[in-house]
């Protein structure tokens, strides 16, 4: 069964995608995913974008409910009120949409405007995904409106998008909850980065290349990426290395790579790799335990990916991605 930790990391991004359409001149509604059961692709907090020209991004289910999605969008932006939608999708139409059964996916069509989601409040998301700052949105499913926009300063476990009951005389509340993008910082602009990156990308990572060698780290080489032509200690303090930041290492320069993990061994990345032999790692730690515990040296997956035979660059990129989405979405890797 989908869950949330599976939302498409780039629904993160749809805030500034609707500021950008606002700011062009075009009427838009938002959609959010507030309830499924069953075999339902997209979970909780899944979002879309419908613009008046009905140009759409991201997505609600597998296909089988956005037409009717966009035509009460569509409507939303007429009359400036939005409405929540219910749709039980039946086995034969699950069937051919993918599914393996039928289910039932509840979604909220709000109008971004003074009685849907006002322009603020949709610029505040896009404000907090940029600066890896949580946002929690109070939403009323009676009138379909926006009431609060709340900063979150400590991210709790547990805390998820989802559906509250205001009892007798409250109206039902769907809380939506937008997390930090995921991020990917590499360290060295080489040969297997040139893979790893654009497949972090397709994943919804946020993706940063640090490397002081200045033929390494040229943009062209990395076109969608930020590329930064620094030593680790100049940048890594200025950048949130939080418990949803993946840290891999690639130089192969002791001088480049220490100079990284001196840092990121301090801080809770969920993910943080070395390439290199296991006789490499340990002269590693040698060089590494007078700034770092122990328990820490451990957390350091060495050699950097999964075990898969891989040689060439892009089958080292791949199992580097395979064991960085295991980290994430499951048990901590087990170590021979």
């Amino acid at each position: 069964m989908t869950t949330q930790s599976d939302r498409y990391q780039d629904d993160i991004m749809l805030p500034q995608l609707g500021c950008d359409w606002h700011q062009a001149g075009h009427k838009l509604a938002i959609v959010f995913v507030t309830s499924t059961w069953g075999s339902s692709p997209r979970p909780v907090g899944s979002m879309m974008l419908v613009r008046d020209d009905m140009r759409i991004e991201g997505s609600v289910s597998g296909g089988c409910i956005e037409g009717a999605v966009i035509e009460a969008a569509l409507d939303a932006m007429k009359s400036g009120t939005g409405q929540p939608l219910s749709f039980g999708v039946a086995d034969e139409t699950a069937w051919e949409v993918g599914l393996s059964c039928g289910g039932s996916i509840e979604v909220l069509v709000i109008p971004v405007g003074p009685s849907g989601m006002s322009f603020d409040i949709l610029t505040a998301l896009a404000d907090a995904a940029r600066l890896r700052q949580p946002l929690q949105l109070s939403i009323s499913l009676a009138t379909a409106t926006v009431t609060r926009a709340t900063e979150i300063s400590v991210m709790q476990s547990g805390m998820q998008s989802v559906m509250q009951s205001g009892g007798d005389t409250e109206p039902e509340i769907y809380t939506h909850l937008q997390e930090p993008r995921l991020q990917l910082v590499i360290v060295g602009a080489v040969h297997i980065a040139q893979y790893l990156a654009p497949m972090a990308q397709s994943c919804g990572f946020e993706v940063t290349l640090i490397d002081p060698r200045g033929i390494f780290a040229h943009p062209e080489r990395f076109a969608s990426s930020t590329v930064k032509d620094v030593w680790p200690s100049d940048i890594l303090p200025q950048m949130m290395l939080d418990a949803r930041t993946a840290f891999v290492t690639l130089t192969h320069d002791p001088k480049i790579d220490d100079d990284a993990l001196r840092i990121a061994l301090q801080k809770p990345v969920f993910y943080l790799a070395c390439l290199g032999s296991r006789k490499t790692h340990e002269k590693r730690c040698a060089r590494l335990r007078d700034d770092a515990t122990d328990e820490a040296l451990q957390r350091i997956s060495a050699p950097a990916g999964l075990d898969i035979g891989g040689r060439s660059p892009a089958e080292i990129a791949v199992s580097i991605m395979a064991e960085m989405i295991a980290a994430w979405h499951g048990p901590k890797r087990q170590t021979p």
